[in-house]
């Protein structure tokens, strides 16, 4: 430091991605969490209970649905089942978000797609219980797209990148008590551990949705759709849609950011309930030591976020989305060469985990952004809505034939997802060939 005062960091002025060094108080997104206000604060500032709730459970669930009795199959479609929920729920969250508003709509339906399916993923025995407990958690999509206007609406739109990955950095911050969860499993072997781990995300989900409705307000967009909603039925606003997906077609940007979003949620939904199967029955991994490697890939995440990611530009998004594809590529890559034995397997699958931590945090940052970046702000419920409604169908399907690869062979999956990053890399740059490095705002793209 030396007494002279830090530079402030300048997007412009730095290529892509790579930094210089800068103090901690310096840093953008430390400025940005100490700065923020309002509805913003409430959303980020409650979003490390996630942490502690679901995000102890969720290395476990696949391993958790195999011990219990289902087979890769049945898996696969419970994961379909949940997507194709969220499809339907996607469709009717614009109408349903624009008539309770943003607040309300965020504490309902968060206790019936998450509170709910705890009580069931508790007490499940067989394939019927997590099929039902899929069909309420995919109502989860109305409560995505009205948390998402309750943080985003009231905030400047400059600062939209830096809250997305202050979101997703929380979320990485719950890798820290991974072990908890594997002292559980140790202890009380898993299906028994994991039920605990259920309860425990009932009682703190619970929580986290009374103090988040208590410290925010009805954003002024919210406020203003009720009333102009008031009288018209769900079916009335439901006709809307056919403008707003003529309004969409018509985006460049805005067809680029749903192709880019679709293909990070395919791969990470793969990921998400295939990648700890096959550590664990592949790899032969010990099912106490599973949660330490998603703590790794966070931890990964944290770094790149808190130096690399925290320095993007929103207006300079080609090479940092060309280079969280391939390293996703090389991620996956190493994941399938794995050998079933000996000691390479762990270096290999610590090097796979360094390449998934920066991509995972490049990439969802990138993909949520995008998509609130090409939103015309006065019809953000309907336009997320429709948009997740599309990534949703568009991915439903991969569920189950990542299932159905998973029975033939556990690498396929991921051979799978190889062939998604691909797309990604080549649909990137041929979206941005000929220069095209800066996002218009909804209306202005060129077409």
């Amino acid at each position: 430091m030396g007494g002279r005062p830090a530079r402030p960091p300048n997007d412009d002025d730095d290529k892509g991605i790579f930094v210089r060094r800068i103090s901690i108080a310096g840093n953008p997104l430390i400025r940005t969490l100490t700065g923020l206000r309002g509805n913003p604060r409430a959303c980020v500032y409650t979003e490390p209970m996630w942490g502690l709730s679901m995000n102890l459970c969720l290395p476990y669930a696949s391993v958790f649905m195999l011990a219990v009795g289902l087979n890769d199959v049945e898996i696969g479609a419970v994961a379909s089942v949940y997507m194709f929920m969220q499809v339907i729920f996607a469709f009717l969250s614009g109408p349903i978000i624009d008539k309770l508003g943003r607040r309300l709509s965020t504490a309902i339906f968060d206790f019936v797609a998450w509170c709910v399916p705890c009580v069931i993923w508790m007490l499940a025995s067989d394939f019927r219980h997590f099929l039902v407990a899929a069909l309420f958690n995919g109502v989860m999509k109305v409560t995505t797209n009205s948390w998402d206007c309750l943080l985003v609406e009231d905030a400047e739109k400059s600062q939209i990148t830096r809250l997305y990955s202050l979101v997703i950095i929380c979320g990485h911050m719950s890798a820290l008590f991974a072990p908890i969860s594997s002292v559980l499993v140790s202890r009380l072997t898993l299906v028994p551990a994991i039920r605990i781990l259920y309860a425990n995300a009932f009682v703190v989900m619970t929580a986290k949705i009374a103090v988040l409705y208590r410290f925010s307000t009805e954003t002024a967009t919210g406020a203003a759709r009720r009333r102009e909603t008031q009288g018209q039925s769900l079916l009335s606003l439901l006709r809307g849609y056919g403008r707003i997906a003529r309004l969409m077609a018509r985006s460049r940007g805005t067809l680029y950011a749903l192709a880019i979003s679709s293909l990070v949620g395919i791969v990470g939904m793969v990921n998400t309930t295939f990648w700890q199967i096959l550590v664990s029955k592949k790899l032969g991994v010990p099912d106490s030591a599973l949660p330490f490697f998603p703590m790794l890939r966070s931890l990964i995440a944290l770094a790149f976020f808190f130096t690399v990611i925290a320095r993007i530009s929103q207006l300079r998004l080609r090479n940092p989305t060309l280079l969280g594809f391939a390293s996703y590529l090389c991620g996956q890559a190493l994941l399938v060469l794995a050998p079933a034995g000996g000691f390479l397997r762990y270096p290999m699958l610590c090097v796979s985990l360094l390449f998934d931590g920066f991509a995972v945090g490049m990439l969802a940052m990138l993909a949520e952004s995008l998509v609130a970046i090409h939103v015309d702000a006065a019809e953000r419920a309907r336009v997320l809505a429709l948009m997740q409604m599309s990534i949703m169908f568009i991915s439903a399907p991969f569920g189950w034939i990542a299932g159905i690869l998973s029975d033939m062979s556990r690498d396929l999956p991921f051979a799978m997802n190889l062939a998604l990053i691909a797309g990604g890399i080549a649909l990137t740059a041929a979206f941005y060939r000929g220069g095209r490095g800066a996002w218009d705002s909804p209306g202005r793209d060129s077409g």
